[in-house]
């Protein structure tokens, strides 16, 4: 019987390893996407982050979107002035660009279909995955030009205000479906990564 308690003992600490060793390599993941979680829809964004009109001068129309990568914030120019910004996680080290695009396409709660270099690089990822609560593309998307790049929510809501992403730019899931709601296709995106002086 002793020998059968130390055989269970021992197959309980070897589960718990794998499993410890299985949540590290998830934890190190670099674009932090966990697919199938379901975001925290209590989560509460630190107010630097959180949607708000600030003042914010800019020549471009009402309606543009500028993307400032390096502040983690996304302004929808309203003029007079102001602008919506809201606190975003961008691309990471070597995943940042900069441009000039326009939304060539909307989805609510969009499938995602990884890109082939992005399985190259990270061959852990879902070839598909559809549309849902626990998709890592969220609640809406806004596809951005003809990139592989997206404006979309996530189910890590705790990655707003990182860097982390594989390029897209992503909002928590309410304040995707915000900017969604207040922009159609073919709007004006800039997508800068240095602070204007």
């Amino acid at each position: 019987m002793t020998n059968f308690r130390q055989m269970i003992w021992m197959l309980i600490a070897a589960f718990g390893l794998a499993l410890s060793s299985v949540q590290g390599h998830a934890q190190s993941r670099p674009d932090a996407d966990e697919p199938g979680l379901i975001a925290d829809d209590g989560y509460q964004l630190d107010p630097e982050w959180q949607k708000q009109v600030v003042y914010y001068r800019s020549n471009e129309a009402p309606g543009t979107i500028i993307v400032a990568t390096a502040e983690r914030h996304l302004y929808l120019v309203q003029g007079n002035g102001r602008a919506l910004r809201y606190g975003i996680g961008v691309g990471r080290e070597g995943f940042q660009w900069q441009g000039l695009v326009t939304i060539t396409r909307k989805a609510e709660w969009p499938d995602w279909v990884p890109p082939p270099e992005m399985i190259a690089r990270q061959p852990y990822l879902p070839r598909f995955m559809a549309g849902g609560p626990g998709n890592p593309l969220g609640a809406r998307a806004m596809y951005l030009g003809t990139t592989v790049y997206r404006i979309h929510g996530t189910n890590r809501p705790d990655t707003i205000g990182t860097a982390v992403s594989s390029g897209c730019f992503r909002l928590v899931n309410n304040d995707v479906a915000d900017l969604y709601n207040r922009v159609p296709v073919g709007t004006k995106v800039i997508i800068r990564q240095k602070p204007e002086l």
